[in-house]
């Protein structure tokens, strides 16, 4: 059996596919996904109180990225449709350095589903566009933001089991 790892999204001539996920079990998925968006503690202040002339930027990033999850297959070319049993997204702002000018804005998405594959993409998805929709609401303020750590934080179901990432 070798040892080396190949990419199952191409054929052997290089091609791209589509995992066929047809002779896979359908079994329980949850993905976790997380981002972080710097920002300066005037930004901050002003979503908390609601000062942003486009709205409340947490709801409306939250939904954004509920809706993100949900079209997922449509903007990673070779993803596949997974139904979606569950999305749901937190958005926190951490404690702010004392003296610091920078705040940071954490966003949490965890996606469940019963299915043949994961839902890691839909959850590093919607909190991406998470991110992005904070970043487009504020961006009249705070050109400087900054969209960092994304990550897959802890996946489980299916044939490669748990993965939990190790806190940074």
């Amino acid at each position: 059996m070798s040892t080396e790892q190949h990419f199952t999204h191409f054929t052997e001539d290089g091609r791209p596919v589509m995992v066929n996920v047809t002779g896979k079990d359908t079994t329980k998925r949850t993905a976790i996904a997380e981002t972080t968006v710097k920002m300066k503690a005037t930004t901050r202040e002003s979503i908390v109180q609601q000062a942003i002339k486009k709205g409340d930027v947490l709801a409306v990033a939250q939904l954004a990225g509920i809706m993100a999850a949900k079209k997922t297959s449509e903007l990673i070319p070779l993803c596949h449709h997974v139904p979606l049993h569950h999305v749901s997204l937190t958005l926190t702002f951490q404690s702010q350095e004392e003296g610091s000018d920078i705040s940071r804005l954490h966003i949490e998405c965890h996606v469940e589903t019963s299915y043949q594959t994961g839902v890691e993409m839909e959850a590093l998805t919607a909190c991406s566009v998470a991110a992005l929709t904070v970043y487009d609401m504020c961006k009249a303020i705070d050109r400087g933001m900054e969209i960092t750590d994304t990550r897959l934080v802890y996946k489980a179901g299916g044939k490669s089991g748990v993965f939990q990432a190790i806190s940074t």
